[in-house]
C-alpha cells in the first residue's frame, strides 16, 4: 500500500507526517491504520506534551482519503473501507489528553480536513486550499464529520461547505473560524515550532487538565464527567510542577517543569 505516516518526537513534541507526495498526501488504508498506531504512542509517551500533524513537503497536509484504491469497487464496499480506516484513527486523536496542533501547507481537502478539524488549533500558509469535495464524488459524510465542521464555522456555513463543495482560500477559512491564523509560507514552520515549544515548556498536568475540560465542556451538563474533572484539577496542585511552579515564581526563574 502506497504512502506513510511518519511518527516522531522531538523536545517533548510529538510529530504525525503525512508522507504520500504522489497523490499529495492522499490517505490511505494503511495510512489511516498508522495515523491510529501514531495517535495512540504520543499518548502513551510521557516525554510528549503536544503533538503537532504536518504533510510531508509544503505542497498538501492531506488532500484527502485516497479514494483511488477503491475503484472497481462497489458504494457499500467504499463506505465499509472509509470508515474502518477513519474511524479507529478519530478516536485515537480524539482521546488525546496532549494539545494536538495542525499545521497546514497547501491543500487540506476532504478527509484532510476531517482530520485537521480534530486538532485543538489549527494555522495554515497564506497558499492554503479547503474544501470538502463529497458531493462532487457522490459519497456521504457522517455524523461526527459535519458536528466538528459546524462546531467551528456554524451549522448554515457548514451546510454551504458540504452543498456546493467549494474550495476556499485560507483567508476565507480565517473568516469563517477553520483556521487561527494565515502566515507567508516561509514563516508557517517557524511559527508553529515557536508555538508548541512554549505550550510544551508549560506543566504538562495544567495543560491536560485543560484538555480534558475543554472536552468536557462540549458534553450536555448531564453527561459531564464531574469526578475526571475533578481528578485533573486535583493533580495539578498535587503535583510537584506545582511546588515548582511556585517557587520558580518567588525566585523570579524559568520554572522547569517534570509532568509529575
Amino acid at each position: 500500500m502506497p504512502g506513510q505516516v511518519h511518527c516522531e518526537v522531538e523536545h517533548h513534541v510529538g510529530w504525525i507526517v503525512f508522507d504520500h507526495p504522489e497523490r499529495r498526501n492522499a490517505l490511505s488504508a494503511n495510512m489511516w491504520a498508522e495515523l491510529s498506531e501514531a495517535a495512540r504512542r504520543h499518548q502513551a509517551d510521557d516525554e510528549v506534551r503536544v503533538v503537532v500533524m504536518r504533510g510531508a513537503g509544503d505542497t498538501a497536509f492531506v488532500s484527502g482519503a485516497d479514494i483511488s484504491q477503491f475503484e472497481g469497487s462497489g458504494g457499500g464496499e467504499v463506505q465499509g473501507g472509509l470508515v474502518r480506516g477513519g474511524g479507529n484513527a478519530f478516536n485515537d486523536l480524539a482521546a488525546l489528553d496532549k494539545p494536538l496542533i495542525a499545521m497546514i501547507h497547501g491543500w487540506c481537502i476532504g478527509g484532510g480536513l476531517a482530520v485537521a478539524l480534530m486538532a485543538d488549533m489549527r494555522y495554515a500558509d497564506e497558499g492554503a486550499r479547503f474544501g470538502i469535495p463529497a458531493a462532487r464524488l457522490g459519497v456521504g459524510y457522517d455524523l461526527g464529520g459535519i458536528e466538528a465542521l459546524a462546531d467551528e464555522v456554524g451549522l448554515s456555513r457548514a451546510k454551504e461547505i458540504l452543498f456546493t463543495a467549494d474550495r476556499y482560500t485560507a483567508d476565507e477559512a480565517l473568516a469563517m473560524g477553520l483556521i487561527g491564523k494565515v502566515l507567508p509560507k516561509p514563516e508557517l514552520e517557524g511559527y508553529v515550532r515557536d508555538l508548541v515549544g512554549r505550550i510544551a515548556e508549560n506543566a504538562p498536568l495544567t495543560v491536560r487538565s485543560v484538555k480534558i475540560l475543554s472536552r468536557e465542556i462540549r458534553r450536555e451538563s448531564a453527561q459531564r464527567d464531574a469526578a475526571k474533572v475533578k481528578a485533573a484539577v486535583a493533580a495539578c496542585f498535587e503535583s510537584e510542577d506545582f511546588a515548582e511552579g511556585v517557587e520558580a515564581f518567588l525566585q523570579k526563574r524559568a520554572p522547569r517543569f517534570k509532568g509529575r
